[in-house]
């Protein structure tokens, strides 16, 4: 099997691709969400990847897309609430064209239920609407404290804690409960398929 891992270089996302790489190959999708973060956040990222894929054992092919550019276009376009459902939709859009491209069999995310806004089980039904590629999220039923043990077991753990800045572009009262509709109709003054195969086109490529 084939996995579209979307690996940022929070605590999460790494222990998921970490244990999907058990059952087959891994194509990690890393989204670049600068300038909402630091400008150190990619070379974070190099080193926590570099470090999983000895881990894994086994080389792996690694996108990094500029999702800055996304993001960038949700906060001026689209109600502020919606921001962190919109940005998770662009990303399952952007891998599920890559899954397509790559022949993956599945997308893997690090969502656990309820630890954050874009996790309540709503808003992760709303994000994945219409995403035709089987999400797969192995840490949906454990909690922050399982998964950094998890983290530590595996090395990631001291990698991922400095990433000392969080991502500027999460409003401040984000939406828990979204609703489908309105969340479609706001996604729809992106120009969202454009957006996105542009920002796929526009991925810098390579294995580690």
């Amino acid at each position: 099997m084939r996995f579209v891992c979307l690996t940022s270089t929070g605590i999460d996302s790494p222990v998921a691709t970490y244990m999907m790489a058990r059952y087959g190959e891994v194509v990690m999708v890393h989204a670049d969400n600068r300038p909402f973060i630091d400008e150190k956040e990619i070379e974070r990222f190099k080193a926590l990847v570099s470090h999983l894929t000895k881990k894994i054992n086994r080389e792996s092919k690694i996108y990094v897309l500029d999702h800055g550019k996304g993001l960038s276009a949700i906060k001026k376009e689209c109600r502020s609430v919606y921001t962190c459902i919109l940005c998770k939709r662009l990303l399952l859009k952007y891998a599920s064209l890559l899954a397509e491209k790559e022949k993956a069999d599945a997308i893997v995310t690090g969502d656990s239920l309820g630890q954050v806004a874009s996790q309540t089980l709503r808003n992760m039904m709303v994000e994945q609407h219409g995403i035709k590629t089987p999400v797969l999220r192995p840490l949906i039923g454990f909690d922050k404290e399982e998964i950094v043990g998890l983290a530590k077991e595996i090395g990631t753990y001291d990698l991922s804690i400095k990433q000392s800045v969080p991502c500027s572009a999460v409003p401040k009262h984000p939406s828990t409960r979204a609703d489908l509709k309105r969340v479609l109709f706001e996604e729809k003054k992106l120009q969202v398929n454009a957006l996105v195969e542009s920002i796929v086109d526009g991925a810098k490529v390579f294995k580690l």
